[in-house]
């Protein structure tokens, strides 16, 4: 796993770098500079308006006594998004804005699910039963 992490730490600044130079020679330093800046702020406010909603759906489950995992999934993709966007370059932001928007969120949160339900089938994580709210 910790070679995974090493492998892309490395690899992803570097596709990263090669693009904004490839795209910059293409349409100039000025606008690659404003797409980078541009994509930032907007996913930025984004991530905020998406979080802002995914806490209040938590809430309502709470209030309602319904457990949030899928909420909780939701607010996980979109801080990670949010991180994401944040991140100068072509290639986060794309994944950054995958993160953000509801029906690609969902085909994540979906996966995860499926990757955590087999990480407790093998024992690499242990179940806990839910708490019983009434």
């Amino acid at each position: 796993m910790l070679g995974y992490l090493i492998l892309l730490f490395i690899t992803v600044p570097t596709i990263e770098l090669v693009l904004l130079i490839k795209i910059g020679q293409v349409i100039g330093l000025y606008y690659t500079v404003v797409i980078v800046i541009s994509t930032g702020v907007t996913g930025a406010y984004l991530a905020k308006i998406q979080g802002a909603l995914i806490l209040g759906k938590i809430r309502d489950d709470i209030n309602l006594g319904r457990m949030p995992a899928d909420r909780l999934i939701d607010g996980f993709l979109i801080l990670v998004s949010g991180i994401l966007l944040l991140t100068p370059g072509f290639l986060t932001d794309f994944a950054g804005f995958i993160g953000l928007i509801p029906v690609t969120r969902k085909v994540l949160r979906e996966w995860m699910k499926g990757k955590i339900g087999d990480m407790i089938k093998k024992g690499k994580i242990i179940q806990i039963k839910p708490f019983n709210f009434h």
